[in-house]
């Protein structure tokens, strides 16, 4: 069952002379990588159907790099704290249409200040509430782009099918003597960030994963994974090259682009590998695929396989994460079969 968009109308500017004009869309995602990338179906498809228009876009400074080289992108605004930061400049460019699909309080003021009439998104929350508290599932079985989708459908806006978009600058790039000689041509890419602890596989665990691939492998992530990279790598330093916070995003996004398998949590870069359709293996802790955020790839949809522990009451304990097990037990992560994620990677590096 599909849950519908809404529109909202608020007061209508009419601007005299502009009965014949290009339309203007502000899209509003404000954080965070992998939610960006997700929306990203919605601009290319707004921006190629239909009449010609300018599609801008509003996020955090922190994602900037997520969307500025996108070609169906005409502008980018970011803001670091508040929409005060960029709410003149907004105010100017008399908008068209809202379309909101972060729907949270930054994003709602944008709406309210801007006075033009605006669309988002169901975002599901209550039936996510049941599924966490009381183990309720009544979530649909509809994609969060599908989602997203619905809220440009009044415009005659439909999904072309193709999936996410990342777009890398082609002047970016991974220089060669940056990774170890042995990891120049073909590895397995290990993502081990991610927001929250409980979304990650722990290091014991990621350790005997890397060290079971017959095939060199590239610890991706952040600074604040740069710690934990360097501990995993360390039990197999010929093996195992720790590039977390060694490289910026987008270079991130160019030495997925080029592995022969990723294998991530359930994070922002595993959005940035279903986009360039690469083969992933895709691991979840204290969050569940039922909420519509699995890997996106249609017509590819067999390059992902996912692994959780099913069975546990305690699961999902969280929409989002925590930074401890509320349980103590992590046994989300910790039952993990991770023989069964070596079998999987050695199989598709193995037939390459």
């Amino acid at each position: 069952m599909f849950s519908l968009g809404r529109v909202y109308y608020f007061c209508k500017i009419t601007i005299p002379g502009r009965s014949h004009y290009m339309k203007k869309y502000l899209i509003i995602r404000l954080s965070s990588i992998g939610d960006i990338v997700l929306t990203t179906p919605v601009v290319r498809c707004l921006k190629k159907q239909g009449d010609p228009c300018q599609v801008h876009y509003l996020t955090r400074r922190a994602y900037k790099e997520v969307v500025e080289a996108n070609p169906y992108i005409d502008r980018v605004f970011t803001i670091d704290k508040s929409v005060q930061e960029v709410l003149p400049e907004l105010q100017k460019e008399n908008y068209d249409l809202i379309i909101d699909l972060h729907k949270n309080w930054r994003s709602m003021a944008v709406r309210r200040k801007l006075h033009v009439k605006s669309t988002s998104f169901s975002k599901l929350n209550l039936r996510k509430w049941l599924l966490v508290n009381f183990k309720i599932d009544r979530l649909p079985r509809v994609h969060i782009v599908d989602r997203y989708m619905e809220a440009v459908a009044h415009l005659g806006v439909t999904n072309d099918g193709r999936g996410l978009d990342y777009f890398i600058p082609p002047e970016i790039a991974v220089p060669m003597e940056s990774l170890p000689s042995s990891h120049r041509q073909s590895y397995v890419a290990v993502v081990i960030g991610g927001r929250h602890y409980t979304k990650q596989l722990p290091a014991e665990k990621t350790i005997a994963l890397c060290r079971g691939i017959k095939a060199p492998v590239i610890l991706l992530g952040g600074p604040e994974d740069a710690a934990q990279g360097g501990a995993i790598a360390a039990a197999d330093p010929h093996h195992i090259f720790n590039a977390c916070g060694k490289f910026s995003l987008s270079q991130s996004a160019r030495l997925i682009e080029h592995a022969s398998l990723v294998i991530t949590n359930d994070t922002g870069l595993m959005h940035v590998a279903a986009a360039f359709n690469k083969k992933i293996i895709s691991v979840w802790g204290n969050t569940v695929p039922e909420f519509g955020m699995v890997p996106y790839m249609p017509g590819h949809s067999d390059n992902f396989s996912i692994f959780e522990v099913k069975g546990l009451t305690c699961r999902p304990c969280s929409k989002i994460g925590f930074e401890k097990c509320p349980r103590g037990h992590f046994k989300c992560m910790m039952q993990q079969d991770i023989d069964g994620m070596i079998a999987m990677a050695n199989g598709v590096v193995m037939g390459e």
